[in-house]
This record gives C-alpha cells, sequence and structure tokens, in this order.
C-alpha cells in the first residue's frame, strides 16, 4: 500500500510538473510538445520500476517496421498511451474528443495535431477521422488505436468498433497489432 501511494505520489506530480514546464511549448514549434510527451513516457516508466518493480517488457520489438502502418493495440490502463506514445515514434493517436477538455493535456492534443473523433458524430464523424488519418498516414506517421474504443479488463471479451475496419479499408496499410497486460499490474 505505501508503495502504491509513493508511486501515485511521484506518478502525477512528476506529469503535473512536466505538463507546467512544457505550457510555454502550446505557443512553440510542436516537435518540443512532442519530446514533453516522450519525458511522460519515460518519466511513467520510471515510477513503475523504482516504486513498484514494474519493469516494461517489449517482446518483438524487432517486428515493428519503419515505416507507416496502423498500430491497433489493447487498452487495458491508462499507461499504454504514454508507452506507446514513448516506444512508437512518428505516431499519433485516434482518442476521443472529450480528452480535449482535460485541462493543459487537452492543448498538448489540440497542438501535436492528434486525431479526435466524437463518438456520438456517427458517418459524419468516421469519415472527417478517415481523411485526418489518411492525411497522417501519407506524412510517415503511424495511426495507434484501441479497436476496443475504451480500456478493458484483462481477459473481457473484445467489442471491436466498426470505426477500425474502416480505418483499415481506407488506409490500404499493415495493421501492426499489440497485446498488453497492463491491466493485470
Amino acid at each position: 500500500m505505501i508503495r502504491n501511494f509513493l508511486f501515485s505520489l511521484f506518478f502525477f506530480a512528476g506529469i503535473i510538473f512536466i505538463s507546467l514546464i512544457f505550457l510555454p511549448a502550446i505557443f512553440l514549434p510542436k516537435k518540443i510538445v512532442l519530446f514533453g510527451g516522450k519525458i511522460m513516457g519515460y518519466w511513467t516508466s520510471l515510477c513503475l520500476q523504482i516504486f513498484l518493480s514494474t519493469k516494461i517488457i517489449i517482446k518483438g520489438r524487432e517486428n515493428i517496421p519503419d515505416y507507416p502502418l496502423i498500430i491497433a493495440s489493447k487498452h487495458q490502463s491508462a499507461f499504454e498511451t504514454f508507452a506507446l506514445f514513448y516506444y512508437l515514434p512518428h505516431s499519433v493517436f485516434i482518442h476521443k474528443k472529450q480528452l480535449f477538455l482535460i485541462p493543459i493535456f487537452g492543448q498538448y492534443l489540440k497542438k501535436i495535431n492528434m486525431i479526435s473523433i466524437d463518438r456520438r458524430g456517427g458517418t459524419k464523424e468516421i469519415r472527417l477521422m478517415l481523411k485526418k488519418a489518411k492525411k497522417k498516414i501519407n506524412s510517415g506517421f503511424s495511426i495507434i488505436i484501441f479497436p476496443e474504443g475504451t480500456r478493458k479488463k484483462p481477459g473481457e471479451i473484445a467489442d471491436y468498433k466498426t470505426g477500425f475496419i474502416g480505418l483499415y479499408k481506407e488506409l490500404n496499410c499493415e495493421i501492426l497489432p499489440i497485446a498488453v497486460n497492463s491491466g493485470k499490474y
């Protein structure tokens, strides 16, 4: 319990500190915000190792191509958002539009042009997402998507959303599946 408390204390304090330090980056080139995001990913893994003795192990890293593709990841905790951003260079997320409403963090997402989707927007919103994703792929970025749309508990039955299938058909590129077990930890 003490280790969990220390992890939470240092993790959130660090994330807040990094967010505030990089706040002026909202007015600077987006590569500075991207660098801040990488630092957050590193801070996450460092806190996990120091306070919870949890080591991040990535199997199959040698199979990750160096060209743009769709990265379809399982999603069991907030950890994946930091880790994937840290370990997969030149990638952008497709995320729910409500994340833009998070103070400071939402501004960073806007600055680095992540792809948002309003889940209530229907077909129109999916078309817009596909258009933005195609632009990103053509610019050399991989697209990270959580095909289930939200976090799932380990072993929970998958409920894949149709936007993922449309993305695959529209972009006509390879898919890199990613399995995680972060929900156990």
